[in-house]
């Protein structure tokens, strides 16, 4: 159809069919990805208008938007709980709102795109919630926003930590020479002497980088500068007067600050002529200029009054036991990983190379213990991580053994409330033995480096300090990310994507769906067999009446999960059911996975599992699976998948599970069916 000339005008609700498009998106799945787009689309063929929906899931975007069907349309909404470009849409109608409105109140947002108001470039959309529900908008704040603008941050400096940190330590490690007093020097002009210095440039652009695109995930484009200046003003304390810049958490500050700050000047009322250069020109001089001098006159003092006492409280320390002044050493070198405080500890370590190595030594233990222990815990529990963490894990292994602390921040920035105090805790325990041991360090670097090329003395206790220490972290890491299925902020492991699977408990009989498994099971439990024909087949056959549970005895969601992961284990399939439930619960703390209209689907990516498994599980009173829409979850599925075969065909499932049970049909014949046979049955209609 032909688009309205002024796009500024109301458009028509009634009597004519209007061209909508719409665009749903979750950060860690697909099921309320598609099951947005599924609602949306009924909402509109019922309201009468046309609506095509692009999908942005964890497969990648599908149904994409092309430039016709945007030049066409009379309204966009865009329903997602991450970043989605919205470049694009200059000049449509667009409304930005959480997934969950998308999936709960479709028809309001239909109502509400057609007055929503023209999307201009650089201007903020409309967004927000319907009746004060909780889902954030893209722009707005939220429960889940400052979580998604940190991570949004984190994922983007990643890649600078681990070339930057990567290129210094193979530049160390090949291009090092010895110096008489140990450690290691690259002569200047050298091949490796450039590696190095690229290396550095990567590390010094990790900190502003963190900063730019927290600010970018909270107020889009215009706010990219100002979060990058905010960033490196914040990690270079000469501006300051500080001999130490305010490392990854000032980057953390600046990044937010930088944010809003942006946020509220797009909501300043300026003459129409200057809008066009408001997000090339006004807003980021304004912000850049506003965010710097704050920083400059008032942030960075008190970090300069810090870096100064701390240095000043430290040397009046230098008598007192080993071991106390050790910990607090390790405690202040893993606070910050580059930050005044752990400059502070070093530059004091540093300072006394020559009369007192010891202290150094103290110092050398603690550097390398934050990024050696978050590399461990990755390979220790890798279901708690994801893929990017699990290879940031490899490369925070290589840069701990050269001395560099900040391998681990990208860990740190992304749970702090977890990895700090981990981190805190196992660079103590490395200082305090390293003190007690008398361990000292001639040069002023740390790191198993250091003991390697003779400038330590008391190697083996040196190397004993670094790894109680790494063991200290990585176990206090993994074992506050299980704590409560990981807590408030916790980010889970296990993506997204991956999911538990309900097993039926089969105490007495075996129950099959054929004779030759049913032969077998029944001997195996010293029953006989139970013959039945052959159950259709359902969800590529992941789910069997082994893995139906007509009914579940919990009642809570935390004991449905565990009861799911028992049941689960019946088929064979799993290795470890705790795992599978910490799988699962971090999982939940990512989003409920409780999709409201009764449903859940509970999944987790994990090596818990040896092959993907589905199962079906239902209770009569509901469980309380904290859905928008307040319902409790009556049609329980979960899904589990081994990290090596997770992709395309488990995400497959996924989605045809969620476009399936939107049907109130399917859903009631789910619910009535009497046994699991009649339940295979209609879940065989899931194609």
């Amino acid at each position: 159809m032909t688009p309205s000339a002024d796009p500024s005008a109301p458009a028509t609700r009634h009597g004519q069919r209007l061209k909508l498009l719409a665009v749903t998106a979750c950060p860690t799945g697909i099921a309320h990805t598609y099951m947005a787009a599924e609602k949306l689309t009924q909402a509109a063929e019922a309201l009468g208008h046309d609506i095509k929906v692009e999908t942005q899931g964890s497969i990648g975007a599908e149904n994409v938007l092309t430039d016709n069907d945007v030049s066409q349309a009379d309204g966009v909404i865009i329903a997602a709980d991450k970043d989605v470009d919205r470049s694009r849409f200059v000049g449509k109608r667009l409304l930005v709102v959480g997934v969950a409105e998308g999936i709960h109140h479709p028809e309001q947002l239909i109502e509400r795109v057609l007055e929503a108001p023209v999307h201009e470039p650089g201007r903020g959309t409309v967004s927000g919630t319907i009746a004060g529900r909780g889902a954030p908008g893209v722009l707005g704040p939220g429960r889940g926003t400052v979580y998604k603008a940190l991570m949004n941050g984190v994922s983007y400096m990643i890649p600078f930590v681990v070339v930057g940190g990567l290129l210094i330590a193979v530049s160390l490690a090949l291009g090092g020479h010895p110096r008489p007093d140990g450690g290691l020097v690259i002569p200047d002009g050298t091949f490796w002497k450039h590696v190095n210095d690229i290396g550095v440039i990567g590390f010094t652009l990790m900190v502003p980088i963190l900063s730019g695109y927290i600010a970018y995930a909270i107020a889009d484009r215009p706010a990219l500068v100002p979060g990058m200046i905010g960033g490196w003003i914040a990690n270079t304390g000469a501006l300051y007067d500080s001999k130490s810049g305010a490392g990854f958490i000032g980057a953390i500050v600046t990044g937010f600050l930088a944010g809003y700050l942006v946020l509220w000047i797009k909501k300043l009322r300026v003459p129409k002529f200057v809008r066009p250069i408001m997000p090339i020109i006004v807003i980021p001089v304004l912000a850049s200029s506003v965010l710097g001098l704050f920083f400059i006159y008032v942030l960075g003092r008190p970090i300069a009054w810090v870096f100064e006492h701390l240095t000043d409280w430290l040397g009046g320390l230098t008598g007192t036991s080993a071991a106390l002044l050790g910990v607090l050493l390790g405690l202040m070198i893993a606070f910050d990983m580059g930050g005044p405080v752990n400059k502070t500890a070093f530059l004091f370590g540093a300072g006394l190379v020559s009369k007192n190595p010891e202290i150094m030594g103290m110092c050398a233990a603690a550097i390398p213990v934050p990024p050696l222990g978050q590399g461990l815990a990755t390979l220790l529990r890798r279901g708690m991580f994801s893929e990017q963490e699990r290879e940031t894990g490899l490369a925070a292994l290589f840069m701990g053994f050269f001395g560099i602390t900040e391998g681990a921040i990208p860990f740190a920035a992304a749970r702090p409330a977890r990895v700090i105090p981990a981190n805190m805790l196992g660079g103590a325990v490395a200082g305090a033995i390293a003190g007690l041991a008398a361990v000292g360090d001639s040069v002023p670097h740390g790191g198993p480096i250091v003991a390697v090329l003779g400038a330590v003395s008391g190697v083996p206790m040196f190397f004993i300090a670094i790894g109680v220490g790494m063991v200290v972290t990585a176990l206090t890491t993994v074992t506050l990310m299980a704590l409560g299925g990981g807590g408030r902020g916790a980010v889970a492991r296990g993506g997204a994507d991956a999911v538990a699977v309900p097993v039926a408990r089969t105490a007495g009989t075996a129950r099959t769906a054929g004779t030759a498994v049913g032969a077998a099971v029944g001997a195996a439990v010293g029953t006989a067999p139970v013959v039945t024909e052959a159950a259709p087949e359902v969800l590529s056959g992941y789910l069997t009446g082994q893995t139906v549970r007509l009914e579940l005895a919990a009642v809570r969601k935390e004991a449905a999960i565990r009861e799911l992961a028992e049941l689960l284990a019946g088929t064979g399939q799993v290795r470890d059911v705790d795992a599978l439930v910490t799988a699962a619960l971090a999982r939940e703390e990512l989003g409920t996975t409780g999709l409201g209209e009764e449903i859940a689907i509970p999944h987790a990516k994990t090596d818990a599992v040896s092959a993907p498994v589905v199962g079906f599980a239902r209770s009569a009173e509901g469980i309380e699976w904290g859905a928008l829409d307040g319902s409790k979850a009556r049609l329980i599925f979960m899904i589990a998948v081994p990290e090596a075969l997770a992709g395309d065909e488990h995400l497959r499932i996924l989605a045809l599970l969620a476009r399936k049970l939107l049907d109130p049909g399917f859903r009631e014949r789910l619910l009535d069916a009497g046994g699991e046979g009649a339940v295979l049955g209609v879940l065989a209609e899931v194609r």
